[in-house]
């Protein structure tokens, strides 16, 4: 089976957890939902889709791919996952249309890094005030990404 991982990223964690649910998939294919000009998602049986959350939503861009492409996600071997470091279920309801929730093989959080070089201001100063993280961290969880691959039974 054909697997489409999309994903949306603000600063780089929601692409490197795509790549690394990639590599335990044989041929599957990345593509970044900002850049547009996406393959036909008619041509593939699976459709795993990430994005990195700020203050509770998703990137703008997979909320769109989403709500528009609801009723043939509907019919695929479907996967939602999300980056971030505010691991809470109902994220999941509200951002995602409730018919891809009620379908869906697996989702979940799957860590997040926060790199102060990237952030800009304000939200350098939200991670560091509500986190207590000043400095680089890395918390993808590999373990998490094995169990999602499972959870989609391939």
């Amino acid at each position: 089976m054909k697997t489409l991982i999309l994903y949306a990223s603000k600063y780089g964690a929601t692409k490197e957890i795509a790549n690394r649910i990639a590599s335990k998939i044989d041929n599957a294919v990345v593509c970044d939902l900002k850049q547009g000009n996406l393959p036909s998602i008619a041509d593939y049986g699976c459709i795993i889709v990430g994005s990195s959350l700020y203050a509770g939503s998703i990137r703008k861009e997979a909320k769109v791919f989403a709500a528009e492409n609801a009723n043939i996600l509907a019919e695929k071997k479907l996967g939602l996952f999300l980056s971030g470091f505010a691991a809470d279920e109902k994220y999941f309801a509200t951002n995602y249309p409730q018919n891809l929730l009620d379908i869906v093989k697996a989702k979940a959080f799957l860590g997040g890094i926060f790199d102060p070089q990237k952030a800009v201001g304000f939200e350098r100063f939200i991670i560091k005030l509500v986190m207590k993280q000043k400095e680089y961290v890395e918390r993808i969880d590999d373990e998490a990404i094995a169990r999602f691959v499972s959870n989609m039974e391939y």
